[in-house]
């Protein structure tokens, strides 16, 4: 059995060894203050500093969209294998008026700072589902049911974006209207 050519070990005369480079300084952000590093982490301001009353509104609208939510689940069940229509027309509900609201709030209502936050994120971010769309599309594949359930991962997404889509360009023509 023959044995393997062995490559030339770095040093020698086939591969010499390079001089050491001393390494590049590290580029920096010319924003940043060229003083001397901090030792430890800076501190975030306290959430009082602004961001405690989003977070609450946040929250709050969250409980009123998810409770909303909850009870259109309770009016109209889906059941087991079937297609989930209420979760469809709540999200695309929840779409159309995500686009009202922001063409209202962006071009018409100069709105407290807080009300963005409490309705389009908490309210709407709570009412509208994507996650219960996404266990109700594992359930349908799991219950053998993959026909239906990549039609309603299709048909969610279509109607999800149409509505917002819809809904915002035909606020935006009735607001230009109004102003004529």
């Amino acid at each position: 059995m023959t044995e393997a050519p062995r490559e030339p070990r770095a040093g020698s005369a086939a591969h010499p060894v390079a001089p050491a480079v001393p390494a590049a300084p590290e580029p920096v952000d010319p924003d940043l203050d060229p003083g001397p590093r901090p030792s430890a982490p800076a501190t975030r301001p306290a959430l009082t500093h602004g961001q405690a009353p989003v977070l609450a509104v946040v929250a709050a609208g969250g409980a009123l969209g998810a409770a909303a939510r909850y009870g259109a689940a309770l009016l109209w069940p889906t059941a087991a294998g079937g297609f989930p229509w209420t979760t469809l027309l709540v999200n695309a509900v929840g779409c159309a008026v995500i686009g009202v609201f922001m063409v209202v709030v962006t071009d018409v209502w100069a709105a407290h700072r807080l009300v963005r936050p409490f309705f389009g994120t908490g309210v709407l971010g709570g009412f509208t589902t994507f996650s219960t769309y996404a266990v109700d599309i594992q359930h349908l594949l799991r219950s053998g049911e993959a026909g239906t359930g990549l039609a309603y991962l299709a048909v969610t997404v279509v109607a999800a974006l149409a509505a917002v889509w819809c809904s915002a360009s035909l606020t935006r023509r009735l607001v230009r209207g109004r102003r004529k």
